[in-house]
């Protein structure tokens, strides 16, 4: 299976529960060749099986199902269900979360690779899942036990080193926020409101700092420097010109993520597609 081709250069990143049928659909018209559901989907998949069922050739990924509050064996009989209905179209990115929202989250490799054994067990294909994979461990382990990566909030730099350490078969496909307004002062603002919550969860800053970020780009609501480095604000061409950028960097797929989420998403999406 030749995800590259299946997802198309460029999809959308949206909650799983800001997503439904019609949007899907006006995406898949637009040109976009998949839908992330982000937020932590359920293990029954029931979002992502009414949106293949509304469309006809979109690709819906999850991004992410959480290992602590995804039952793995519910997932791998939610992933046999819908692609037996849908063959070819549903792509499981998987991810640990972080601590700070899971008490429980200890020795997250040693739990993927037992979460993994599990789907093995119940015969989830390798080249069907996806791992959220943001450092060099969990990384191996997606080399070695998935089709590729689905990294969040990272740049380019970082996309060019997923590529480098998972060779040029796996599949890469980072995420990318993005704030349509040509107003930096205006677009940092909102950049800000949505980053400001991953600011204080230590995965998301640690794998800041490892793209080369400061103690000070990290504090408080961030610096200017990485606003604007992880989200992309501008006009329509400054925000493809930052999928291009992950492009070039390496990767096969880049899932656009609009802020703010709120309103109608649809006129920024067209507007990218229209210059990429």
């Amino acid at each position: 299976m030749i995800w590259n081709q299946r997802l198309g250069r460029v999809g959308v990143w949206r909650g799983v529960q800001a997503v439904d049928a019609e949007m899907a659909k006006a995406i898949e018209d637009l040109g976009y060749g998949a839908v992330w559901l982000g937020s932590s989907p359920p293990a029954d998949l029931r979002v992502a099986e009414e949106l293949l069922d509304a469309t006809s050739s979109l690709v819906v990924a999850t991004g992410i199902v959480n290992i602590w509050t995804a039952d793995a064996a519910e997932l791998a009989a939610s992933f046999h269900r819908i692609d037996a209905r849908h063959p070819g179209r549903l792509l499981l990115g998987i991810g640990s979360g972080h601590r700070e929202a899971s008490p429980e989250r200890v020795r997250p490799i040693d739990a993927m690779s037992r979460y993994l054994d599990v789907l093995d067990e119940r015969d989830v294909p390798v080249e069907a899942r996806v791992l959220s994979a943001l450092g060099p461990r969990m990384l191996a382990l997606a080399a070695e036990r998935s089709a590729g990566t689905h990294p969040y909030l990272t740049v380019p730099s970082q996309t060019r080193e997923a590529r480098a350490a998972l060779g040029g078969a796996a599949l890469i496909a980072p995420e990318q926020t993005v704030v349509l307004d040509p107003d930096p002062v205006s677009a940092r603002r909102a950049a800000r409101g949505f980053l400001t919550r991953y600011l204080s969860l230590v995965n998301y800053t640690n794998t800041m700092r490892r793209a080369g970020f400061t103690d000070e780009d990290v504090a408080g609501e961030g610096s200017d420097t990485l606003v604007d480095r992880i989200v992309a604000h501008g006009d329509a061409s400054a925000l493809a010109a930052a999928v291009r950028a992950h492009l070039d960097a390496g990767a096969d797929h880049v899932c656009v993520q609009v802020q703010p989420a709120t309103g109608d998403i649809l006129p920024v999406l067209r507007s990218i597609i229209a210059v990429r």
